[in-house]
């Protein structure tokens, strides 16, 4: 019993925090139930929208445990696997790791936008970045991503044009600023969480990179890049903190 009741005061702890941090993360009501919460909380939050199956079932055992009149007697008495993973969920929700932390490799290659096109396909061959920032006067104006540099490529061979002519005169930023259908890069702070730049690729399925700098904004040199391949990594992260 005396188990079950500590098991007990732990869910109802991490369940707290949980509710607690979710309705200030997003500004809800103190009056909606947590089911509505979770539920409002889903286009927002990855976290949330990850474990929102896991999160509504907690939200029932909570009833459950908290509608017993006599504190003596545990009306449910949740698993060591129960109680560990949403304590798990509440360490995520809570204190979510930031992204910065995960990136291995802090070496951002960054080129000036009068680099001409064949210099920058040269970079990528070389450094096994697809994805380089690209500044003109101290600010960011995009990024020369491989796939955008293929396309401009291929829209040269399908009118005919020489491709050696086009790589040599064309500068990158001739490239990158060339209208887009959609924003192919973001920008975040240092202290932007996975959870944060997961929803960005989830918002936006076409986002190939997001740059991270001191304070967010494109007048700074980027400290860190995550792309849409460390999606998985960055989900294996959150799985095992």
């Amino acid at each position: 019993m005396e188990k079950a009741r500590t098991n007990a005061r732990r869910f109802i702890k991490a369940y707290n925090s949980i509710d607690y941090a979710i309705r200030v993360q997003h500004n809800f009501k103190r009056s909606m139930s947590f089911s509505e919460v979770v539920r409002k909380a889903v286009p927002l939050n990855y976290l949330v929208r990850k474990y929102e199956d896991d999160l509504v079932d907690f939200g029932r055992l909570r009833n459950a445990i908290i509608h017993s009149s006599n504190d003596e007697y545990v009306i449910a008495e949740p698993h060591d696997d129960v109680v560990e993973k949403i304590e798990h969920i509440a360490a995520l929700i809570t204190t979510p790791p930031k992204a910065i932390d995960a990136i291995v490799d802090r070496n951002v290659l960054c080129v000036q936008n009068d680099v001409t096109l064949r210099d920058v396909i040269r970079l990528i061959a070389t450094s096994n970045y697809s994805n380089i920032p690209v500044f003109k006067d101290g600010g960011l104006i995009g990024v020369a991503n491989g796939q955008r540099i293929l396309d401009a490529i291929g829209r040269q061979i399908e009118k005919n044009n020489s491709v050696e002519d086009y790589i040599n005169t064309t500068t990158i930023e001739q490239v990158i600023l060339e209208p887009a259908p959609y924003k192919s890069y973001d920008i975040v702070s240092k202290d932007a969480t996975i959870e944060e730049v997961l929803n960005l690729f989830n918002r936006n399925r076409k986002l190939l990179s997001v740059l991270i700098t001191k304070g967010g904004t494109i007048n700074e040199t980027p400290i860190g890049i995550i792309t849409a391949a460390d999606v998985i990594y960055l989900n294996d992260i959150l799985d095992n903190y």
